[in-house]
């Protein structure tokens, strides 16, 4: 059988981050209408690290999918990436493998592509300030995908040591003319009188504090996945407008939304899938002041429609090579 592989920068080539989001926004919506199967991803821990699986099926587009990411903290000792991970698309009528690409950059972008999404649906226009909480591997994508759908002028990330913040800062000053950038010392310093805020971290323990979110803001957090992460300080916010992924992968995976749901602050019906706010079945904003919090923690339907995105258009620029196996 031959195999198309595309490497991080054939993806990089064959879908720019607007024409993901537009590729994302299709998945979410398929998925809300039940036009998509993504089975709740299965995570294999080993001593080192854990392995997460993640299947998904869109019949509206033919994409198969079947991604493997692998997250072993102790690899860069070792001069080795902390996440790898591969994609294989497979041919919906008959199973045949057709494509294999690199799972972590489709995942960070189809993550950004998630945010940019929710920004330009919830964030009020003209916003011009935007909060970076974290700058790692997802954090790029967050933010040229929010600056593809809001005018951004600044930038202000943090991290706690500071040096891949000021990497961020210089990376965003280099690519974006006219969008100024800095790496500050506190998280207050980056969230306060932001607009828009977004936060890629695993942390346990929120990255921010909720006092310091202005009136009006709109909140993406995408790092953490699992019940014991809570990046965002949902349960100190003014009872904000949430909006998530699917619902099942949000109740077994969005730890701060877990965690509020349990002590009562939160109920399910409170929790709208981001999908039927595409497809206008539920509301947005519904003012000025409100607060607006997308809570992604990935899901494969995602994964299918940006590779098969990927493939589709790595075909006609001619991108990638075969092999035969």
């Amino acid at each position: 059988m031959k195999l198309l592989v595309l490497t991080a920068a054939d993806i990089e080539k064959a879908l720019p981050m607007e024409q993901a989001i537009e590729v994302i926004a299709g998945a979410y919506e398929a998925l809300s209408a039940g036009r998509a199967q993504a089975p709740q991803r299965a995570a294999l821990a080993t001593p080192k690290g854990v392995s997460l699986f993640m299947p998904a099926y869109l019949p509206d587009r033919g994409a198969l999918s079947m991604k493997t990411v692998s997250v072993f903290p102790d690899n860069p000792q070792k001069n080795l990436p902390t996440t790898n991970g591969l994609l294989m698309l497979l041919d919906h009528q008959t199973g045949l493998p057709y494509a294999l690409m690199d799972a972590v950059r489709l995942t960070a972008l189809r993550t950004g592509a998630a945010s940019g999404i929710a920004t330009r649906l919830l964030a009020p226009d003209g916003v011009k300030v935007l909060a970076m909480l974290g700058a790692g591997g997802q954090a790029w994508d967050q933010v040229r995908a929010v600056c593809a759908v809001r005018p951004i002028e600044q930038v202000r990330v943090y991290t706690p040591s500071g040096i891949s913040a000021r990497a961020l800062a210089k990376r965003i000053v280099s690519h974006f003319e006219g969008i100024a950038a800095e790496a500050v010392d506190e998280p207050g310093l980056a969230v306060r009188g932001a607009q828009v805020i977004c936060a890629a971290t695993t942390s346990q323990e929120p990255v921010f504090e909720a006092a310091d979110v202005a009136p009006g803001a709109h909140i993406n957090g995408c790092g953490s996945f699992t019940p014991n992460m809570r990046e965002v300080p949902v349960k100190g916010l003014a009872k904000p407008r949430i909006y998530i992924d699917q619902m099942e992968a949000a109740l077994a995976e969005a730890g701060e939304l877990i965690q509020a749901l349990e002590q009562g602050w939160l109920q399910e019906e409170d929790l709208i899938e981001i999908g039927l706010l595409i497809s206008g079945q539920a509301p947005g904003r519904s003012s000025a002041e409100e607060i607006t919090f997308f809570k992604s923690v990935g899901v494969g339907a995602q994964d299918a429609a940006a590779a098969q995105a990927v493939y589709t258009h790595a075909r006609k620029l001619g991108l990638g090579h075969e092999v035969e196996i």
